[in-house]
């Protein structure tokens, strides 16, 4: 049986056959256009020449795919060979009896695979080194050893596997550590408002990828941060302290109410750093407020300098050497120095609170005493329009000067008995002084308090008198009030002269009313005071006996 062409020979006998015919074409068209048979040979002879060239670029064309190809299958084995023997593989063995194409396919298959080995060794490596760095990075802790460039047998990757399974364990353990020291300063930095610092404060806060080393150092050291911020805490706690009283000054300087003070302090809840925040805010507004009303304050503040200029009864002069109070120009410095003299004022009144008080209960007495002289020309008032109008001046049917006599004698008999009294019990609780053997020489501080005493008895009984002096109608409808006998140690000539002044007629009284007025007994009483060896500064130096 005849053997079957191949498809190559058959399209080689076709290719003969196209040139061929294209030949006999070419001479007949030769033909009909009448080139002679010499150039027909030699157009014949380019075209032979252009396929011969043309076969020939071919042949040689398939000649070096040839070597390529036979160049890549050694070049194949070559590579194969040696990443079989990095992997730790069989060497390969190749067909016998095979194209070198097949042999090429099959080789570059085998490379392929045996690359692939190689890739997911290297990778799963990778991946385990990947790990341990980053576990013995925040362990700080030595990574597992393998070389550079090699790559890692089965085995070494199940070792390296187990190394980094332990160091997960040991990480888990530090982790917790961390994490309790974390949220403590977390928690401190939220109440304080604390910015962190330090890189390692940064580091532990930090919510980026980058893990924190869990080195036995660094744990050590947040710690003592820890301890930082606990007193850092106390600072704030004092800082908002401060900033309360600071409020505080200004409301106060403001004068604030004290329901908006109150609704204040209610709003300013929460954490220390929030409390601290609108604490400063607060203090900020009433800043901002006190600005904007710096010449309202300054009033204010100078109604409270002239309050402790006047408790300090400092003279106009005085006053007027503190140049601040006289200036227009409301600014900061001028209410600090306002601020500043009603402070040197304060201190100055506090320190010396006992001796103004004094004065102003002086004050307050001699102001009773200037009412008093009121009342006496009050009296002669009413003394002048009875003479005129020929009758009495009544209130609810009473002669006013008969009750303006009854009240200041009322009022006189109440203070000599209350003097009396106490002069009485201090007698009883005095002891005796000794006196020196033979001393014959007699105090005069009795012989001079009766003289006091019977001096006072008749200026009182004189100022009765004259308190009562009205026309003669009204005397002879109205009794004059008598002035009682003050003390029992009055002496009986005094007793006498009471009498005898109150049995004068209406002349002399008058008389007496012009010598002994009100005014004249005030005086007499200045006098009386200033005088050492008077009733009041004798009863004094008896006492201090």
């Amino acid at each position: 049986m005849p053997r079957t062409p191949r498809k190559s020979e058959v399209l080689a006998s076709s290719l003969v056959s196209s040139v061929n015919h294209a030949l006999g074409k070419l001479l007949d068209i030769w033909h009909q256009i009448g080139i002679k048979e010499e150039m027909q040979l030699e157009r014949m002879q380019a075209v032979k020449q252009h396929i011969e060239d043309l076969l020939n670029e071919m042949i040689t064309e398939e000649c070096q795919l040839k070597e390529r190809i036979e160049s890549s299958i050694e070049r194949r084995k070559k590579e194969l060979t040696s990443l079989r023997n990095e992997l730790s593989m069989d060497p390969y063995l190749a067909e016998e009896g095979i194209s070198i194409l097949q042999m090429e396919k099959d080789l570059r298959l085998a490379l392929d695979a045996t690359l692939k080995e190689k890739n997911e060794r290297l990778e799963e490596l990778k991946q385990l080194q990947q790990q341990d760095e980053k576990l013995c990075a925040e362990l700080f802790a030595t990574p597992y050893y393998i070389p550079t460039g090699s790559i890692p047998s089965r085995s070494q990757l199940e070792e390296l596997k187990e190394h980094v399974r332990m160091r997960s364990d040991e990480k888990k353990q530090c982790l917790e550590v961390f994490l309790k020291l974390r949220n403590e300063i977390r928690q401190y930095n939220e109440e304080i408002g604390h910015t962190p610092d330090s890189t390692l404060e940064k580091e532990a806060l930090s919510d980026d990828e980058e893990p924190f080393c869990l080195a036995s150092k660094n744990i050590e050291a947040l710690q003592k941060l820890v301890n930082k911020l606990q007193l850092k805490k106390e600072s704030v706690i004092s800082t908002r302290e401060a900033l309360k009283e600071k409020v505080r000054l200004l409301w106060n300087r403001l004068h604030w109410p004290v329901e908006k003070q109150e609704q204040c302090k209610m709003n300013i809840k929460g954490s220390i750093t929030q409390e601290v925040t609108m604490w400063e805010e607060e203090l900020l507004r009433l800043e901002e407020l006190k600005k904007e009303n710096l010449k309202g304050v300054i009033g204010k503040v100078r109604q409270e300098l002239d309050l402790y200029w006047e408790k300090c009864l400092y003279s106009t002069e005085q006053r007027s050497a503190f140049h601040p109070y006289y200036d227009d120009n409301f600014t900061e410095d001028l209410l600090n120095q306002h601020d500043e003299e009603v402070m040197k004022m304060k201190l100055l009144y506090e320190k010396n609170k006992a001796l103004y008080d004094g004065i102003a209960k002086w004050k307050a007495t001699w102001k009773q005493f200037m009412e008093l002289e009121l009342g006496e020309e009050l009296k002669r008032s009413i003394e002048s329009w009875e003479k005129e109008q020929g009758c009495n001046f009544l209130i609810k049917g009473q002669r006013f000067l008969d009750y303006m006599a009854n009240q200041w004698e009322q009022h006189k008999l109440k203070k000599e008995q209350e003097r009396l009294t106490k002069k009485e019990d201090s007698a009883v609780l005095k002891t005796p002084m000794k006196r020196h053997a033979g001393s014959t020489t007699q105090t005069p501080l009795k012989t001079r308090k009766l003289h006091g005493v019977t001096n006072l008895t008749v200026l009182r009984a004189a100022s009765c008198i004259s308190l009562t002096s009205t026309c003669p109608a009204a005397v002879a409808r109205t009794p004059i009030p008598v002035c009682k006998t003050p003390s029992k140690s009055t002496p009986p000539d005094s007793l006498q002269q009471v009498r005898l002044q109150e049995g004068k007629e209406n002349q002399q009284t008058s008389k007496l009313n012009n010598q002994f007025s009100y005014l004249d007994f005030t005086k007499d009483l200045s006098k009386k005071t200033s005088n050492t060896s008077g009733i009041f500064n004798s009863t004094v130096n008896e006492n201090r006996y």
